[in-house]
């Protein structure tokens, strides 16, 4: 409730201390903070989560753009980075899709080549070993196939599903937190007429005061006591339209920080999700490494018994066209 304090409206200790506090608060875009250079109470500025880099503590005034035409609430640079971490991770999304059309291509190329004709005549120890390494291609192809599968199962997909309404959520903060900016803003303007009026009061009093005539003493009297009451009712107006726009302050300050260290949660979130997929993605590519290593070891193991004596005895015993070497003729 709004409680009745001593109204500014005369010359009186509540008017000296409300000059006293133009000297050290400012109001900046209709929100009042402390006058920078002058010490305020360390109880009332100290940070609500000290040594966090909290969100809450750090965007509380406008930041004027690089042309300084314009200012960008603390709030809506908040959401800017939200909107900007769900982008990155829609163009990590689009990354994996290429590395997986590459994995595919990859695939499709090594099973073709493992189907190529070449050198399919080579014999022996060494033709074992090069059908082997042919038919490793095709294994291969597999495993690539396979990661670019899982890739798309366990790493695409992810990041392209989280928060699949993320901008609408985004955009109920961006409007509760507006509107109650906006009343803020309104209050102040009932606050900043409330003062133009007030003054104008005053003056009026002043004037009223300067012309006590003592010849219509008693008009004058009751001039004075009339604009007397009107300054003091002036004054409350004022002391009622500043308790007004503290409470829509107070309010918004509260939502700010609710609201803030709610983005500060969700953008813990993303980080942690998009660290989760991409160490799953290390850990595919891990396995298609082993895979890959496994086949080709056949390959090496059948290198190692190729034995040029061996297929030089086996293509001999398939290709002799006789032992009997050529003699000297007899006369």
């Amino acid at each position: 409730m709004f409680q009745r304090r001593k109204s500014p409206g005369n010359n009186s200790p509540a008017k000296r201390q409300t000059k006293e506090m133009k000297e050290t608060k400012i109001t900046i875009n209709c929100v009042t903070f402390p006058i920078p250079n002058v010490t305020p109470d360390q109880a009332e500025q100290q940070l609500l989560k000290p040594n966090e880099w909290s969100y809450c503590d750090f965007f509380w005034t406008d930041k004027k753009d690089p042309q300084g035409t314009t200012s960008v609430a603390g709030f809506e640079v908040l959401l800017q980075k939200q909107l900007k971490g769900k982008q990155m991770q829609k163009e990590m999304a689009e990354f994996i899709r290429e590395r997986i059309k590459i994995e595919e291509e990859y695939a499709k190329n090594l099973s073709k080549l493992s189907q190529s004709p070449l050198a399919a005549q080579e014999e022996g120890t060494l033709g074992e070993a090069w059908a082997q390494l042919k038919r490793s291609c095709h294994d291969e192809a597999e495993v690539h196939l396979k990661f670019s599968n899982k890739l798309q199962c366990e790493v695409e997909k992810p990041l392209l599903s989280f928060r699949d309404n993320f901008k609408k959520e985004l955009k109920k903060y961006d409007h509760h937190i507006i509107d109650l900016r906006k009343q803020l803003a309104s209050r102040y303007a009932g606050v900043e007429k409330a003062r133009k009026a007030l003054a104008d009061r005053q003056k009026d009093l002043e004037v009223k005061t300067q012309q006590l005539d003592i010849k219509h003493m008693n008009k004058h009297e009751e001039d004075i006591k009339k604009a007397r009451r009107k300054s003091t009712q002036a004054g409350d107006d004022l002391m009622h339209n500043v308790d007004l726009y503290n409470r829509a302050q107070s309010k918004w300050f509260e939502e700010m920080v609710t609201t803030s260290l709610e983005l500060e949660r969700l953008e813990v979130e993303r980080v942690e999700m998009i660290r989760q997929n991409l160490r799953q993605y290390t850990t595919l590519r891990h396995e298609t490494d082993m895979f890959n290593q496994s086949t080709v070891e056949p390959v090496d193991q059948l290198l190692q018994s190729v034995d040029p004596a061996k297929d030089r005895e086996l293509w001999v015993k398939e290709h002799k066209t006789g032992e009997l070497r050529p003699v000297d003729m007899d006369i």
